[in-house]
């Protein structure tokens, strides 16, 4: 039976420093096995109970992935789609097309800019403090949208 899950979380790189949390926010709903979640953390939650709390761990292999060095390339500002100054660490989608990658730009050298299109979080393995907040059976029309329909299955939410 594949449930759809609320939880809350916070989530902490290996330093310790606080990434992301949906503290003071709604919490997270989704379908269990459904891709809506890293795949490692949908693992990990599927024998849990509303009201748990957990300590998850998810090595970067079952999260982002690990870093991929061939996502890493040097080219020629004119050919990137981007108006204005460009600065370390800006971030912005390698061409029109929504699949397109969103890279990072690592490094400036004159005309020449690296872009990473690796996650930034790959290679990173990651450490999440959960608290379920609810978990239900899947309603038929939520598996054959393949996402959940909010947290009491009313809602069509993605």
């Amino acid at each position: 039976m594949r449930r759809v899950v609320t939880f809350h979380y916070t989530l902490r790189d290996p330093a310790g420093r606080v990434l992301d949390s949906s503290a003071g926010g709604e919490p997270i709903t989704y379908l269990e096995g459904a891709g809506q979640i890293i795949d490692g953390l949908d693992t990990r939650l599927r024998a849990a109970a509303a009201g748990a709390k957990l300590d998850v761990a998810v090595p970067a292999a079952e999260a982002y992935g690990e870093r991929d060095p061939d996502q890493v390339r040097q080219v020629k500002r004119q050919v990137l789609p981007v108006d204005g100054e460009l600065r370390l660490g800006e971030q912005f989608q390698a061409g029109s097309d929504r699949q397109a990658p969103t890279v990072t730009v690592v490094a400036i050298d004159g005309d020449d800019v690296t872009l990473d299109a690796n996650h930034p979080l790959a290679g990173v393995d990651l450490a999440f403090e959960v608290e379920i907040v609810a978990a239900r059976a899947a309603t038929t029309e939520e598996l054959g949208h393949g996402h959940a329909h909010g947290a009491d299955g009313t809602g069509h939410c993605q």
